[in-house]
């Protein structure tokens, strides 16, 4: 059949090329919708080159043309730069309408009062949800997702025992001025024998098994001068909140490991550790790193962690 005939027959055409006598390659076109597509997607790219970053030319790349994108930056100045998913997000951050939203209860949060703050469920459940992220950011890499704290370095936070103060008058002055936690090391002031004895004392205090003897004479120990810890945790050993002394008559170890000791020798060593070697440990402030709302909103959220005072 000749080619002139299969057209006019409507037969498929073929491209001439056969093989093993009668297998032949069709000529079949491509759907008119598949080139279409086609051609839209090239014009689509086109467009996209000339609007858009697209292609790199030596250091740099083209940035496109209409698409500008402003922001304001970290130092709070207004920066415009090319459109870019990095600066888009940026914007958003700023101006969409959750942006809006946390600027509008941000403001009600800088105004509002502790007491108003703690008593309005609106504003508490706000201030779980962003102080979170804020907790997260800045006060977890120390006292741990939940605020528990590592004990022996960072208090925990969660467990109702404040050394400056649970108040959220005290917890804010904490926040923004930091604290400076100090006991001086007794290592050379104490003989050996006296540091075991005061170390016997303390854990008497808090209802363990200790030598009855020893405990007697750490006490003198303590409660005299020649120990002189009375200064700092008073005499009834319950801490001072003006110099962050712990309380000792309460089972809450924040530098002595005494709740992961297994035996009493392993308690008695890790209290006696902390009277020889003494306490020295530091919280920055965070003024210059958070602004006002933000700090009374982590006051906020640190004194419902531990139930406040």
């Amino acid at each position: 059949m000749s080619e002139e005939k299969a057209k006019t027959q409507g037969a498929v055409q073929t491209t001439g090329h056969a093989w093993d006598g009668d297998l032949q390659e069709f000529n079949n076109p491509l759907p008119a919708w598949w080139l279409w597509a086609f051609y839209g997607t090239v014009l689509f790219a086109v467009v996209y080159w000339i609007f858009y970053p697209a292609w790199p030319v030596g250091t740099g790349y083209t940035t496109g043309v209409m698409n500008d994108v402003t922001f304001v930056d970290s130092d709070g100045k207004k920066m415009t730069t090319h459109w870019n998913t990095r600066a888009l997000l940026l914007k958003e951050m700023q101006e969409g309408e959750e942006a809006q939203l946390t600027r509008k209860y941000l403001d009600r949060i800088d105004k509002a009062g502790f007491a108003e703050i703690l008593g309005d469920a609106e504003l508490m459940a706000f201030t779980r949800s962003y102080a979170k992220g804020v907790f997260g950011d800045n006060c977890a890499p120390c006292h741990g997702a939940g605020g528990t704290g590592v004990i022996g370095l960072f208090p925990n936070l969660a467990d109702d025992d404040w050394l400056w103060g649970g108040t959220p008058q005290d917890i804010h002055q904490t926040i923004t001025h930091g604290r400076y936690g100090f006991m001086p090391a007794f290592g050379e002031a104490l003989s050996d024998q006296q540091i075991d004895d005061v170390a016997d004392y303390v854990l008497s205090l808090s209802g363990h098994d200790v030598d009855g003897a020893a405990a007697a004479r750490g006490q003198q120990v303590f409660q005299t001068e020649v120990g002189g810890c009375y200064y700092c945790h008073t005499h009834a050993a319950t801490g001072l909140k003006s110099q962050g002394s712990a309380n000792l008559t309460d089972r809450i170890w924040t530098i002595a490991d005494v709740p992961g000791a297994r035996t009493a020798e392993a308690r008695h060593a890790a209290v006696r550790r902390v009277i020889e070697k003494g306490v020295q440990r530091r919280m920055p402030a965070w003024s210059d790193r958070l602004d006002p709302a933000q700090i009374k909103l982590l006051t906020v959220y640190v004194h419902e962690l531990g139930g406040g005072q």
